[in-house]
């Protein structure tokens, strides 16, 4: 019996949280300061010395830098907001019911709103008792899975009653994801009014020494790069894109390669972004738009950018297939 006084007890529920990247709460040079300074400053992300790093930042980078990213925002914000908030939200509700009626998804960014611990608070008040942790980056990296579990980790330390936690695994490899890689890549180049002549593979950039220090980063991207042109039954060209600073960063780099194709005869290509699991500042402004200009700039005559999954058929289903397999043991498959 419990007493009439006890505090109420929500029924016990299974959580599921999406984590993504994170953006601005506007495209303003305000709120973009404000994101980039909290991104910016995660040793995950720029792993230099504080005492060195953070002059530097308050100084030149956010004195610079955020009225430049704001117009960069400017072009891709919709009536929803940003896309990567947007598009993270419509898979979250497009799982809601996908699993067992006790289980709850929910999201978040990692930078941002809405916030990890804030919605990890938001799951346990609500009767999570077991939660799976879930950042949608298909290749680990220490700047990106890493840093949302660190997050997630830090909100559980704060918390008396901490309910049981999983993480998500990378699944670069995954047969689900590449088959609904294959089946979007396809009927996007089905859509398009002429034949590429290559297929630029463009994964988010991070610093060389990321490769020296233990991530399995590089070694994931060209895995999967691999496993689509295998699937796809053609030759993929792989890049990486979002350089920043002086540093070596992973090689060849998408801008570079999209000038150079023209003058080795290429003048019909189409990009996708496979390390994206929704399309975002990175996708829709750096690739879909300043990709197109260089490429057509240098000579080219044809581009075309294929959307990430998204909250698309084959994506939400390759994500339903993933997180059910995690939560088993937990709620029944569905």
């Amino acid at each position: 019996m419990i007493p009439a006084d006890h505090p109420p007890v929500a029924p016990p529920r299974v959580g599921v949280l999406l984590i993504n990247l994170g953006t601005p709460d506007a495209p303003d040079p305000k709120a973009v300061r404000r994101y980039l300074a909290e991104f910016l400053s995660d040793p995950r992300v720029v792993e230099l010395p504080q005492w060195l790093w953070q002059p530097i930042l308050r100084g030149a980078v956010l004195t610079t830098r955020p009225r430049k990213s704001a117009h960069a925002y400017q072009q891709v914000w919709s009536a929803q907001g940003s896309p990567l908030a947007a598009i993270t939200r419509a898979q979250a509700i497009a799982l809601r019911n996908a699993f067992d009626p006790a289980v709850m998804v929910d999201w978040a960014m990692r930078y941002g709103n809405p916030a990890i611990g804030d919605r990890l608070a938001a799951l346990k008040a609500a009767g999570c008792e077991r939660i799976l942790i879930a950042p949608l980056y298909p290749q680990y990296c220490a700047a990106t899975t890493a840093t949302a579990n660190d997050r997630a980790f830090a909100a559980l330390a704060a918390m008396r009653w901490q309910p049981a936690i999983r993480t998500l695994p990378p699944y670069h490899d995954d047969p689900a994801y590449i088959a609904a890689l294959k089946q979007s890549v396809e009927a996007e180049l089905a859509r398009l009014d002429f034949a590429p002549e290559a297929l630029v593979v463009s994964f988010h950039g991070m610093p060389a020494r990321t490769l020296a220090l233990g991530d399995p980063y590089h070694c994931q991207c060209l895995k999967t790069a691999r496993l689509l042109g295998e699937a796809l039954g053609r030759q993929v060209t792989v890049t990486f894109q979002s350089r920043f600073g002086r540093a070596r960063w992973l090689e060849p780099a998408t801008d570079a390669t999209l000038a150079v194709l023209p003058e080795q005869g290429v003048t019909r290509v189409a990009v996708v972004a496979p390390g994206f699991s929704a399309d975002c500042l990175e996708t829709l402004e750096e690739l879909a738009i300043r990709g197109r200009e260089t490429f057509l700039g240098a000579g080219g005559r044809s581009f075309a950018y294929l959307p990430c999954l998204n909250a698309s058929a084959p994506g939400v289903e390759m994500l339903q297939a993933i997180l059910a397999r995690e939560l088993e043991g937990w709620v029944p498959r569905p």
